[in-house]
């Protein structure tokens, strides 16, 4: 099943990614100081990715594709990773969005104790 999982990564923020059902990671955040700030960019991504001109596809020097997508204000919110032609692109930017909306999300940032699935809101998880 598809999730968007929370890491601490080693200078300790917080950063997320998309994985789809293949275990592949299609959609990667920046860093967060703290982990309510990266739930709350989790929901940026879910709420925005219903909406098509949030959406910008890029292309390398290479010929690599890449997708990302931006909140309301304009800021990117997370970068895609790199595809080798434009349909591998568009087709896993449209997987994306049917699944976003409903993908759990999985906070792995504490190695110590086993992952905690959040299946609410971030505005309705208390920390």
């Amino acid at each position: 099943m598809e999730k968007f999982v929370i890491n601490m990564n080693s200078n300790g923020e917080y950063q997320f990614d998309f994985i789809n059902n293949n275990d592949e990671i299609i959609l990667s955040s920046g860093e967060y100081t703290r982990k309510f700030m990266c739930i709350k960019g989790i929901e940026s991504v879910k709420m925005n990715s219903q909406d098509h001109t949030k959406f910008n596809r890029k292309a390398t020097q290479t010929n690599k594709r890449y997708f990302n997508i931006k909140a309301f204000n304009g800021r990117i919110i997370a970068i895609s990773k790199m595809f080798d032609d434009k349909i591998s692109c568009d087709l896993a930017m449209e997987s994306f969005r049917s699944k976003a909306t409903n993908a759990l999300i999985e906070d792995r940032s504490n190695s110590r104790r086993e992952p905690k699935i959040y299946q609410r809101a971030a505005a309705e998880m208390a920390f």
